[in-house]
């Protein structure tokens, strides 16, 4: 082969891998979760039946077993959950109604950078396509949250509460991202506490799962993170653990959920 041949096919070929290799950048106010595999779920138990003595309809952590590991691909996740101000942008363009506690189709004032919250599913699955993206899987959610080490929470393995909005101490929604030592291993902000937040993913049993949960099947879509005041009259540490599901009809509109959306280039 001639050299000059062998010179152009050489670039060509080092272009072509770099291209290869190199990924599409993110929308912007995004970070980026790396491929590989990553703890998902518990093997926690409930060993002093806490869950009876508050009330809770479900065992705590049944529905997250058995712990497994999860191989996803490259994936990018909103850095904070969609705000009032980044929803009302969409209402405009879309022509959709403004959630119930807004006014005349405008949020109440001060509330620019706190969550939306009070949003169906459906509704967030329009906005995350809107913006070309779309809701994230409960499993990219999960990792996207705690990391490949297994860690309960976003920061670590110990609750604190200085890096939560969960125990209704600020009386509701805080701007995202105010508690910055909360983010997690891939800079998330708020994947504990503040809003509760959609999935993709019907609530259905993990792989292995001995769990019987009437809820299982295609009537409620899985919601993860913990809100702000707890759940139901409670308010305590495992609902904001990073493995923690919860279920809720598709259709309907809470003060403490709202969502943020994923991208995979």
């Amino acid at each position: 082969m001639p050299w000059n041949v062998f010179r152009k096919f050489a670039l060509l070929s080092a272009l072509f891998a770099l291209t290869a290799c190199s990924s599409p950048p993110p929308p912007e106010g995004m970070v980026r979760v790396p491929k590989g595999k990553f703890i998902m779920g518990s093997n926690e138990v409930d060993k002093d039946a806490k869950s009876i003595q508050y009330g809770d309809r479900r065992p705590w952590y049944a529905n997250e077993r058995p712990e497994r590991k999860v191989k996803l691909k490259e994936f990018y996740i909103d850095a904070t959950e969609v705000t009032n101000r980044q929803y009302m942008e969409f209402l405009a363009s879309a022509g959709r109604p403004a959630p119930p506690y807004w006014s005349g189709g405008i949020y109440p004032a001060g509330l620019d950078d706190h969550p939306v919250t009070m949003v169906t599913w459906p509704e967030a699955d329009e906005f995350c396509k809107w913006k070309g993206k779309r809701l994230p899987t409960e499993a990219e959610w999960e990792k996207a949250a705690r990391g490949t080490d297994g860690r309960r929470f976003p920061w670590g393995d110990e609750f604190d509460l200085k890096k939560v909005n969960t125990l209704g101490e600020y009386d509701g929604t805080l701007p995202v991202g105010s508690l910055k030592d909360g983010a997690s291993p891939y800079g998330a902000m708020d994947m504990a506490g503040n809003a509760q937040e959609w999935t993709s993913d019907w609530y259905q049993p993990y792989p292995g799962s001995d769990f019987k949960d009437k809820d299982y099947g295609e009537r409620f879509k899985t919601v993860r993170g913990g809100g702000w005041g707890g759940m139901g009259h409670y308010s305590l540490q495992v609902y904001v653990r990073s493995a923690f599901r919860n279920a809720a009809p598709p259709q309907g509109r809470f003060d403490d959920v709202g969502f943020r959306c994923a991208w995979q280039g």
